[in-house]
């Protein structure tokens, strides 16, 4: 009897540890084989790991340096933000900003991109700023962008005439997190 609500009690353990942001699973990155510009400072762990998927805004901007022409402008980007197993953990969104399911979020800033297979969005490192509340989140130091796939700048023409248009693009990529 004590057996079983001991084999009970641990599964329930294992169960909620399975559902905690804080407690993903993902094989580790190897950063030694990134691109040098978007390694994580040496010393730090990785602490989460979700794949975003969402899509990417632009819009048909003239260009600042060059009158007369235009190009499709990054807006903003939206996504939810999946565990490998596709459960729902948070979201990400401008600013750039990551916020888990628990309500704790980080926002910072870009310190380097590298690039990605034709086709798909750079990879990134972000330097995170402290995060706010308690959760998934706190503690976050860096954050990566990798594994991206779409996300690039629209084909469709962007000219005078589709002056202020805006699209969205799909993207997919995962965000692995580190601190200390």
């Amino acid at each position: 009897m004590n057996k079983t609500l001991s084999l009970l009690g641990l599964a329930a353990l294992l169960s909620a540890c399975a559902t905690s942001p804080s407690m993903m699973t993902m094989k580790p990155v190897d950063n030694a084989a990134l691109p040098e510009a978007v390694r994580v400072p040496a010393g730090l762990k990785q602490t989460l790991a979700t794949t975003g998927v969402g899509e990417i805004t632009y819009e048909c901007r003239e260009k600042k340096d060059m009158a007369g022409a235009h190009e499709w402008a990054f807006v903003a980007p939206v996504a939810t933000l999946y565990t490998a197993d596709r459960k729902t953990v948070g979201k990400y969104y401008a600013g750039p900003t990551w916020e888990a399911a628990d309500g704790s979020r980080v926002t910072g800033k870009q310190v380097a991109v590298a690039p990605a297979t034709p086709g798909n969005i750079p990879l990134q490192l972000v330097k995170a700023e402290p995060a706010m509340g308690t959760g998934a989140m706190q503690g976050v130091a860096y954050i990566q962008r990798l594994n991206t796939k779409g996300g690039v700048a629209p084909a469709a023409a962007c000219d005078a005439s589709a002056k202020g248009q805006r699209k969205q693009v799909a993207y997919e990529a995962d965000y692995v997190f580190y601190g200390s």
